[in-house]
């Protein structure tokens, strides 16, 4: 067994182990909780789960650190008088929270607010002055960017060909690409997003907050960071050195996401092309989502669109099809079972779900056959192997919901036609009809109540 990942700032497929055996460290980027999560958040998110997931079947334990910036340039644009900065953090904050929730994504080991590590910022920022890597100037602290030799080494950029740091004022700035780690009290900006420092009265600047908040729950090295393409430059650069020239050995492995597009083009609000969560989960079940969000690779750029709903919707049916049919015959699967060999190699080369879902399907179909033949042992094994590969991929719950649904719809048909079949018998005075009806609903534990509107049902409790 050799878990492979591509790693970023390597450029290559590297093997994996973890730095501490049996618990793999991992920090992931999470949301500035400015406003709601759209579909690019989720298929992000979802990502490092199903990473997580099996970084977890593989090696016993995981320790997911997901941050949530909370005080940003753009938390504090969207305040209003009716709403401060850290009510609306608050509150977008529960958004992501029940968005992920809703398609099956663990909540991490912990998920810290920027504004809770504060005074750890502080620290790096001093180690980084006393270090001669960043200097404080008009209430501002910049980090030097020539003072750090490696300094574009995530991109692979040549600093004079980098784009001047739009992060803060450049109005003590030594060279424009220095970027803000602490920024000074501005007039205009609400007194309580302010923190006293050496350098005077402030709050951090967004890149310092991760590098912080990574190293005080996963310590100075841990085995990942992750984040959304988007994020390498500048965010992930300047997280690295930042950390690195303030001593630490920070994180083994760099992994990203791709981006979701709308028609080639990446998913974002300041395109205003974006597809709220909310929306989406209104408009589909949360388990087709999460099947179409998952199906491409996690590296891969992913264009939704209905289309690849309607198709995961098929390929999430054909599964949850023969796991109900499998049940029925053979009742619960074999929780100890592993996965099959092929299933682990895909998961194993750089967390192959497309890969990985072909398997599935090619056990699902060995498993309808064998069902079909009466051959009992070639189901087991097909059972209790899908049952196994739906549980890492973190189907299981959602197929579950998948299978209640149907369920559920069809009750409420059978449910409408006896309704109707009582209405008719009623209108026709067959009384003896009607009441052998009722009698039925009463002994399944469904209860009837006839109003002007119609007759309404419900389960008894």
């Amino acid at each position: 067994m050799t878990v492979r990942i591509y790693d970023s700032r390597a450029q290559a497929l590297r093997d994996f182990v973890p730095l501490i055996p049996g618990n793999v460290t991992m920090y992931v980027c999470g949301p500035t909780v400015q406003s709601g999560p759209h579909v690019g958040h989720l298929r992000g998110a979802l990502a490092f789960d199903l990473l997580r997931r099996w970084l977890a079947h593989r090696f016993g334990r995981v320790t997911l650190v997901r941050n949530v910036t909370d005080i940003d340039d753009k938390v504090l644009d969207n305040a209003t008088p009716d709403e401060p900065w850290w009510a609306l953090a608050y509150r977008i904050e529960q958004e992501f929270s029940a968005a992920y929730a809703a398609i099956g994504i663990l909540p991490p080991a912990y998920e810290p607010r920027a504004t809770a590590s504060i005074p750890q910022m502080q620290e790096i920022i001093a180690r980084l002055i006393e270090r001669g890597h960043a200097y404080a100037s008009a209430g501002d602290v910049y980090f030097d960017v020539r003072s750090w030799p490696e300094y574009g080494s995530l991109t692979r950029q040549s600093l004079d060909a980098m784009e001047p740091a739009a992060d803060a004022d450049p109005r003590g700035k030594r060279d424009p690409r220095d970027f803000a780690l602490w920024k000074g009290a501005k007039p205009d900006e609400p007194a309580d997003a302010t923190w006293d420092s050496p350098w005077g009265p402030g709050r951090p600047g967004w890149h310092i907050e991760c590098s912080a908040m990574s190293r005080r729950y996963l310590g100075p090295e841990f085995d990942i960071h992750g984040g959304g393409l988007d994020l390498r430059f500048p965010h992930h650069e300047n997280e690295i050195a930042q950390s690195t020239a303030a001593g630490d050995a920070f994180a083994r492995f760099w992994v990203h996401n791709g981006l979701v597009t709308v028609e080639g083009q990446k998913m974002s609000k300041s395109l205003g092309n974006f597809t709220l969560a909310a929306d989406l989960l209104e408009r589909r079940p949360a388990p087709v989502i999460r099947y179409a969000l998952a199906a491409a690779h996690y590296r891969s750029n992913l264009d939704i669109s209905d289309r690849a709903l309607d198709e995961a919707a098929s390929a999430l049916e054909r599964i949850t099809g023969f796991l109900e049919r499998a049940a029925r015959t053979l009742g619960d699967p074999d929780a100890a079972a592993d996965v099959p060999e092929a299933f682990g190699a895909a998961m194993d080369d750089d967390l192959g779900i497309p890969q990985a879902l072909a398997v599935v399907h090619d056990v699902v179909r060995a498993g309808n056959t064998a069902l079909d033949a009466g051959d009992r042992d070639a189901l087991r094994a097909a059972y209790d192997g899908v049952a196994a590969m739906v549980r890492v991929l973190g189907l299981d719950a959602v197929a579950a919901e998948q299978g209640a649904s149907r369920s559920d719809a069809a009750l409420a048909a059978l449910v409408d036609a006896l309704i109707s079949q009582r209405a008719e018998a009623r209108a026709s005075k067959d009384w003896a009809s009607a009441d052998r009806i009722r009698d039925l609903f009463a002994a399944a534990g469904v209860a009837l109540e006839d109003t002007t509107d119609g007759t309404v049902w419900s389960i008894n409790g």
